[in-house]
């Protein structure tokens, strides 16, 4: 058993607000913790946020970058294409241009062949109606060529159809000899020329006319001298002495006949030397033909006026066959002399400078 002094001392009595005060404290200091709790739970949960939305946006990031990737490798793509669009779009003006160029070289090159056709065309009507004497080959050959430019209807070839105007109108204006009717009327001059009396032939032939002439006239007495006398009984002697005086008569009047002649050497020529001036003649005819048919007008005047001289020298102009030879020797020796076929030289010129390009 313990003594009391060694039993402990009873503890001082605590004040009264101390309770509270501790109260105060716990309470406070668990508000605190309650609180620091609470805000620990709320930055872990803005943790867990953050982090997932930092998740997230990683997520979308990469989706981005992809996006992005692709988005790149589109442009890259829509750039080849572009590209690749602006080469064949190239291309396809290149060719285009080539067309357009191809096309009016074509246009250009039928152009240039129709004129080349019609120049050769005209020259050729030139060349026929240079060898025929008629100017209907070259208006054919000029109305031709008009209506092909026609046909075309390019402005360029229009100075052409203007000069092919021209030259048809001058065609049109000049007087042309017909070449075929003058050869037939020397064709039928060289027929007559072995028909035409000679002056010689004339007057023999004028003797032996007259000479019948008045045989008809002696035997038209005769019978009217018959008729008389059976009417009035005429003596028989008066007739037998009329007839042997009419033929002495006669006979006389034959040797001696007076004829003006202006040529004296027209009477000398010899039946053989009259055959010789025939063919003379109709050799000058022939030289006379054929230089109408190579168009040297001044020779065949010069031939023509040769047989119209030996016409009227040798031959009896008083006679129908003779002046219907001179008459159509006057003809073909006028209408000869006429204006010959113009060239076109304007449409010559024109075509030459539509070939040339101007």
């Amino acid at each position: 058993m313990a003594t009391p002094a060694s039993l402990p001392a009873p503890a001082p009595a605590l004040p009264g607000w101390v309770l509270p005060t501790g109260l105060v404290l716990a309470l406070l200091a668990g508000g605190g913790a309650w609180t620091s709790w609470q805000t620990q739970q709320r930055v872990h949960s803005l943790e867990m946020e953050l982090v997932k939305r930092q998740q997230d946006s990683g997520e979308q990031s990469a989706e981005a970058r992809v996006l992005a990737r692709q988005s790149d490798e589109i442009a890259r793509d829509a750039a080849a294409k572009v590209a690749l669009m602006e080469a064949r779009v190239s291309e396809v003006a290149l060719q285009r241009g080539q067309i357009d160029d191809l096309l009016q070289s074509l246009s250009r090159s039928r152009d240039e062949n129709a004129v080349s056709d019609i120049d050769s065309a005209v020259r050729l009507a030139i060349q026929q109606s240079t060898l025929t004497g008629s100017a209907e080959p070259l208006m054919v050959a000029l109305r031709s060529a008009d209506e092909r430019l026609a046909r075309i209807s390019q402005p360029r070839l229009e100075p052409l159809r203007r000069a092919i105007a021209r030259d048809m109108d001058r065609v049109r204006s000049v007087a042309v000899p017909d070449i075929g009717s003058l050869l037939i009327k020397l064709d039928e001059t060289v027929r007559l020329a072995d028909e035409l009396p000679l002056v010689s032939q004339a007057a023999t032939t004028g003797r032996a006319a007259a000479q019948q002439a008045r045989a008809v006239q002696a035997a038209a007495r005769a019978s009217a001298a018959q008729g008389g006398a059976a009417s009035a009984a005429w003596p028989q002697w008066l007739q037998d002495w009329s007839r042997p005086v009419e033929l002495v008569w006669s006979e006389i009047t034959g040797l001696l006949r007076v004829t003006r002649i202006d040529h004296p050497e027209a009477m000398l020529l010899s039946p053989d030397q009259g055959f010789f001036l025939r063919e003379n003649l109709k050799l000058r005819l022939l030289n006379a033909r054929l230089s109408l048919l190579s168009r040297q007008p001044e020779a065949a005047v010069a031939d023509l006026q040769a047989c119209q001289r030996m016409l009227s020298t040798y031959f009896d102009m008083s006679a129908r066959r003779t002046q219907i030879a001179a008459d159509m020797l006057r003809q073909v020796s006028s209408q000869s002399r006429l204006v010959g076929i113009p060239r076109p030289d304007d449409t010559l010129a024109a075509t030459t400078a539509a070939l040339a390009g101007r």
